[in-house]
Parts: C-alpha cells; sequence; structure tokens
C-alpha cells in the first residue's frame, strides 16, 4: 500500500463521526492535561525558587549581621581595655614592658592580629622598651576620630580597610603567606592579567583611652586580618547554615571577597580544598561591585550553580571594596523539584489515559448503531434497498432505526410517484422553454435594430445642423472679406506710390484675409458644402485677379517643413493687441532644430487658438482673484517653446499661468461646441485645431488643474532643415 492511499485512508477514517466526536472529547482533555502539567510545572519552580531565593536573601541578612557583629566584638573589647583599672595604672606609672604584655595577651585572647597603644596624637607607639617616634597610618578612621575634641569621650571607632602590601608588612604578626593568595582561572570570571591577590582586607578598631580628667591620653588600635580567616567564615557558615536547614545532600557556604577574588571562604574546589584565589562570575561583579546592587539569584560559583546571595562590603570611605556571599548547592532542590513535577505529570497523564479509555468505550457502544444506519443511508443513496432491521439497543437509537426504516419505505413510494409526474413536467417544460426562446430572440433583434435607428437619427440630425451652420457661418464672412480685398483695392489705388510706408501693413491685412478666406473653405468642405469663389482683379497693390482667394489657398497650403520659430513669432506680433493693457509676461524659447510638416497658415490658426484661449484664461483668473478680493500684483506669464520630440517629430508647447481646466472637462475640450464655465467661446476654437493637427498627422495634448494653468503640446512630423 503506497503512502498516498494510507493518508486517503486516514483521512476517510477521520471523517468518521465516532472519530470526530472522540476528537472533540480527547483534544480537549490533552490540551488541558498537558496545559495542567506545564502550568503546574512552571508554578512549581516559580514557587520553589522564590522559596530558595526567599531563604538566601534571609541567610545573607544574617551572615551580614554576624560580619557586623564581629565588627563590634572587637570595638567591645578594645573599649573595655580602654576603661579596664590595670590599663589606667600601667598608664599611670609608664610601665611599658607590663603594657605591651597587656597587649599582646588581649592579641592572644581575642584573635587580633594586632593591638598597639599610641599617643594621644598618634606620633608614638607603645613598644617593650618604652615610647618610639611612630606615623599613625591615615585613613577616614583616623581623620574622624583626631577630628574629634579631647574633651570629649568618643566611643570607639571600626571599619574595614585595605591594607596594602607596606602598610600589612609592617604588622610582626602577619605573614605573607597567610594575605597573598595566588589567583585561580575560574569559569565565568573576567578576563584578568593580574596572578595574585597581595593585599589585605582587615577590620581595624580605633578606642581613646581617658585619663581621670577625660582627657584622652592614648590610642588604643586593633585589626583583624580577613585573609584566609577560616574561622571566621566557618563560624559564620555554622550559624546560618545549622543542621537541617537544607535539603540532604546541599551544602551551604559563606564567602568574603577583596573586589572580585575570594580571600576567605568554604566554598570548596573539586578537589574538596577550600577555594580561595578563585574569582567571581563577571555579571555578578558588574552588579554588585560596578552597581552596588544585592544579588539574589542563581550564580556560578567556582564549578557548580548555587542560590546564590552578594551584597557590596564598604570599607571607612563608603567605597565598595569587597563583598560578602552566603550561598547553597542548587542541585539537590532541583532534584528534589524534578522528582515532584515527574510524579505530578504522571499523576495527572494517568487520570488523562484512564479518561481516554473510558470515552473511547462509551463512543463504541454509541456510535456502533449509528454506523449501521449511515450504511444503510448510504446503500440507499447508491440504489440499493437496504433496511437497518432490528437494533438491540433499548433506547432512542433503537427506536430511530425502528423509524428510519418506516420513513425509506415512504420515500421509496413517493420518490416512485414524483419520477413520474417529473418525467411529464419536464415534457412540459421542453415545450414552453422553446417558444419562450423564439419569443426572445425576436424582441433581442427589435431592441437592436431600434437602437440603430434611433442612433442614425442622432447623428442625422447633428450633421445636418452642423452642415446648415458651418454653411451660413461661411457665407456670412465670406462676404465681408469680399468687401475688405474691394476696398483694400481702392486704398492700394488711392495710394499710389504713399503706399510704401504702410506696404507691411497691407501686406498683412490682405494676408489675414485670405486667412479668413481659407479657414471658411475648410468649414464648408467640413459641412461637405461645395465651395464656389468668385473672382478678383489683380490691382496695382500687387492683388491678383486671375484667382480666386480660396483657390489661391488651395494652390498655396500644402503640407510643407515650415520653420517653427518663424510661425511662432509671426503669430505674437499679430496678437500684440491682444496683450496690451495685460500683466502677462510673453516669453519665449526655441531649441526645434527640425522642420514641422503642416500647413504654415493652419499652423498660425492653431497657435492663435492655444495664444488667444491662454489670454481668456489669464483675464478669467484676474477677474476671480479680484472678486475674492486677492491682490492681483503677481505677473501672469505665456510660455511658449518649441523643441524636438524624437528624429521624427517636433513640438510646439503653449503654457499659461491661467485658471485652468477642471479635471472632469479635461476629456471633452476638443469636442465640437463644449465649453465650460471659466472662459465662453464657440467651443470650435479647439476641435479645429485638433482636427488640423490629426490631418496634419500630429497630435495635441493638455494637461491642466484649476487654478494653476494649463499646457498645450502639439506634436508634428518633422524633417530635417536643407
Amino acid at each position: 500500500m503506497t503512502q498516498k492511499t494510507q493518508a486517503k485512508l486516514f483521512l476517510k477514517r477521520f471523517s468518521n463521526l465516532r472519530y470526530r466526536l472522540l476528537a472533540l472529547v480527547l483534544v480537549p482533555l490533552l490540551l488541558l492535561t498537558g496545559t495542567v502539567v506545564l502550568l503546574a510545572s512552571r508554578w512549581s519552580t516559580d514557587y520553589t525558587y522564590e522559596q530558595l531565593f526567599t531563604k538566601v536573601n534571609t541567610d545573607l541578612r544574617v551572615a551580614g549581621e554576624s560580619f557586623q557583629r564581629i565588627q563590634k566584638d572587637g570595638q567591645q573589647i578594645l573599649s573595655a581595655l580602654a576603661t579596664s583599672s590595670q590599663m589606667s595604672e600601667l598608664l599611670t606609672t609608664q610601665n611599658a614592658k607590663a603594657l605591651s604584655q597587656l597587649l599582646d595577651s588581649y592579641r592572644s585572647a581575642y584573635n587580633f592580629d594586632f593591638v598597639k597603644l599610641l599617643s594621644a596624637n598618634g606620633g608614638q607607639i607603645l613598644e617593650a622598651d618604652g615610647w618610639a617616634s611612630h606615623s599613625i597610618r591615615q585613613s577616614p578612621l583616623t581623620d574622624q576620630l583626631m577630628a574629634s575634641e579631647q574633651t570629649i569621650s568618643p566611643s570607639g571607632m571600626t571599619g574595614i580597610e585595605i591594607y596594602v602590601a607596606i602598610d600589612w608588612q609592617r604588622e610582626p604578626h602577619i605573614v605573607a603567606s597567610k594575605v597573598i593568595l595566588p589567583l585561580v582561572a575560574t569559569a565565568r570570571a573576567a578576563p584578568s592579567s593580574r596572578v595574585a591577590e597581595d593585599r589585605a582586607m582587615i577590620i581595624r578598631t580605633l578606642q581613646p583611652v581617658f585619663n581621670n580628667l577625660n582627657e584622652r591620653i592614648a590610642i588604643l588600635e586593633g585589626g583583624l586580618l580577613l585573609n584566609r580567616n577560616f574561622e571566621f567564615v566557618d563560624e559564620i557558615r555554622d550559624l546560618v547554615y545549622g543542621p537541617g536547614s537544607l535539603a540532604p545532600g546541599s551544602r551551604g557556604t559563606v564567602t568574603v571577597f577583596l573586589e572580585d577574588v575570594r580571600i576567605t571562604t568554604n566554598v570548596p574546589k573539586r578537589d574538596e580544598s577550600r577555594a580561595l584565589g578563585t574569582r567571581v562570575s563577571v555579571e555578578v561583579r558588574d552588579a554588585v561591585l560596578a552597581r552596588g546592587e544585592s544579588w539574589i539569584d542563581r550564580a556560578f560559583v567556582v564549578n557548580d550553580w548555587y542560590i546564590s546571595a552578594y551584597e557590596p562590603i564598604l570599607d571607612v570611605a563608603g567605597q565598595r571594596v569587597g563583598m560578602l556571599y552566603a550561598g547553597y548547592l542548587e542541585a539537590p532542590f532541583r532534584a528534589e523539584l524534578i522528582k515532584a513535577i515527574a510524579v505530578l505529570s504522571a499523576l495527572v497523564l494517568g487520570g488523562s489515559l484512564l479518561a481516554v479509555g473510558a470515552a473511547i468505550m462509551g463512543a463504541r457502544s454509541i456510535f456502533t448503531p449509528i454506523e449501521t444506519m449511515t450504511s444503510v443511508v448510504r446503500a440507499t443513496a447508491a440504489g440499493q434497498h437496504e433496511r437497518i432491521g432490528p437494533i438491540s439497543s433499548p433506547n432512542e437509537i433503537g427506536e430511530l432505526a425502528l423509524q428510519f426504516d418506516a420513513m425509506l419505505d415512504t420515500l421509496e413510494s413517493h420518490r416512485e410517484r414524483i419520477e413520474h409526474d417529473a418525467a411529464v413536467l419536464e415534457d412540459k417544460v421542453q415545450h414552453r422553454t422553446a417558444e419562450l426562446e423564439t419569443q426572445n430572440q425576436r424582441l433581442h433583434d427589435s431592441i437592436d435594430l431600434l437602437h440603430q435607428t434611433r442612433q442614425q437619427l442622432a447623428n442625422a440630425e447633428k450633421l445636418a445642423a452642423l452642415g446648415e451652420l458651418t454653411a451660413g457661418v461661411a457665407h456670412e464672412i465670406n462676404n465681408p472679406t469680399a468687401v475688405i480685398l474691394g476696398n483694400m483695392d481702392v486704398l492700394v489705388a488711392d495710394l499710389g506710390d504713399s503706399r510704401e510706408n504702410v506696404q507691411t501693413e497691407i501686406d498683412l491685412i490682405i494676408e489675414q484675409v485670405y486667412r479668413i478666406r481659407s479657414i471658411t473653405d475648410r468649414l464648408l468642405q467640413y459641412s461637405r458644402s461645395e465651395v464656389q469663389g468668385g473672382d478678383a482683379k489683380l490691382s496695382s497693390g500687387g492683388i491678383r485677379s486671375d484667382i480666386s482667394p480660396m483657390q489661391m489657398d488651395y494652390e498655396q497650403s500644402p503640407i510643407a517643413p515650415v520653420d517653427l520659430d518663424s510661425v511662432v513669432d509671426d503669430t505674437l506680433r499679430m496678437l500684440l493687441h491682444e496683450f496690451e493693457g495685460q500683466s502677462i509676461d510673453v516669453s519665449q524659447s526655441y531649441s526645434a532644430s527640425r522642420l514641422a510638416l503642416i500647413d504654415r497658415q493652419e499652423l498660425q490658426q492653431v497657435l492663435v487658438n492655444l495664444i488667444t484661449n491662454a489670454t481668456d484664461a489669464i483675464r478669467q483668473k484676474n477677474n476671480d482673484l479680484g472678486n475674492a478680493g486677492v491682490s492681483l500684483e503677481e505677473v501672469q506669464h505665456i510660455d511658449i517653446s518649441t523643441y524636438d520630440m524624437d528624429e521624427r517629430h517636433v513640438v510646439v508647447s503653449v503654457r499659461d499661468s491661467g485658471c485652468g481646466i477642471e479635471r472632469e472637462h479635461l476629456p471633452r475640450v476638443f469636442d465640437p461646441f463644449f465649453t465650460h464655465g471659466k472662459v465662453q467661446g464657440t467651443g470650435l476654437g479647439l476641435s479645429v485645431s485638433y482636427g488640423i493637427v490629426r490631418r496634419s498627422g500630429g497630435d495635441i495634448r493638455v494637461h491642466s488643474e484649476a487654478m494653476q494653468g494649463s499646457h498645450f503640446e502639439v506634436q508634428l512630423p518633422a524633417v530635417k532643415k536643407g
């Protein structure tokens, strides 16, 4: 059996109602079981470690109080010595030898590393053979003692001080083997180039001695070396971690650090020797020494994980010079925690499995009759005649099976009747459907014909109206142009030789009259009317009489290469009157290197339309701004430029800063007779211009925004000059 077939069988079985309902029951149960185990494990872990951290925090407080108590005990011992009658008597008699013996006895009895007697100002020290010159070690502790009034009886002062080698070497009872600690490479410690720790951490106590007049006559100085002081840390450990305070297999430890180096500890190495010279992990060092925080968390200690608590040790100047540590081995507690979680998980999973078994047994007794009914339904759907028959279940399922068999018999009878009626109905529906399809096709044909006829009528009406309007306009314009030409002949004849002064203006008038006649001829062509022209005679002014104006236009107006720059200049000279009295700046930029292929007069007509529209748009914008109360000081502009579009096309660009065209009107600006609300006109200028350019093989494009101006680009076919 292939893997694909096995997958299909699995999906088919899983789609069975029994398995789906079992999944609805078992999946939430399994999810709940997993969630309970996960939450219980998480809660047990969090709670256990919370208790462990609380305990180690308490242990650190006890260790810290013990550390302070040891300092106070030393202070009290020296205070008792300073106020003893024996000390007072020996000082009175100045018995140096007896005083030295007394100090040495106190040093030995109370585990001091040195006990010294100095003069009231700290300048002399008592030796066995008398007082000798001496300079007391300066520190904030001595500064505070010396600054106090001698007539006042302050209590002794004690604190932690760090002695460098030159300081502790002056003390005869402190030996180098007890102070100097070789540094041991330690996992997770910060990198260091040092190889040994040669400084000493000392609990230093200063106690003033007073006479009967309450005057300070001497100073007692005592010191307790903490380096390798195992009695000190073991005493604190025994106090904090007494019998029964930890889980079996765990181990309580106490350590004093000089900076990050263990100088006295009962933390063992792998060979069970004390881990002297090892260093604290970099995380703990940064938190406690660098930031001055207490550390209550798991920490890697030498070679194993401990539930640890650290706090900084401050010297007499308030500087962080070391750390006090208390902690115990984590592994036994973690093992107990894992064991408890395993037992809890086993209990929960066992209960879940029992629930799963019960659910499967119950599902089997319920779904076996239902699956029998399902097989009958499938057989019935396949056209087979099967029945469920009697079922041993004396409950709702058995009654359902009985009623289901009765329903199948009823359905069989109804099915036969429906099949007969359906056959009759199908014949009627087919006959009616054929009739409806025939009528529907006829209706569609009639609607299509109606639409075509309506469109043809609308187009015919538009063309007829446009032709009639165009013919009338052309006729009415031709009459005054004929009068103008006739009068120009008379004017030229009357002027005689004097006409040379105004010959340019005369030629311009005659040229524009012929241009008007050319436009009217094209309007007549547009309306498909025949154009008739009258004859005119050539006068002494140079007007030909053998060719009509329109015939002259046709002969002189073929598509030919045209210099765009000269056409723009001529058009601007002709439209100078349009700019009079207007604050319009007209700029020209010519960079076209090719000639445009278009009739010169038609191109001039296009430019006249575009420039006139630009002028009207600026005038309309000025009116709108003036009505709105906006200052009109800004000069509006029209920019005309020519340039090469590519090797086969040139462009004439007309850009203005006028009122612009609304976005919704842009698609219709070239439609005949279309005008918009800003600038009123006949609506033929742009339409005629568009037709001229398109007939010449070019195109016009427009870009515009309301109150931002318009930009028309006339693209024309081109040829090289020369």
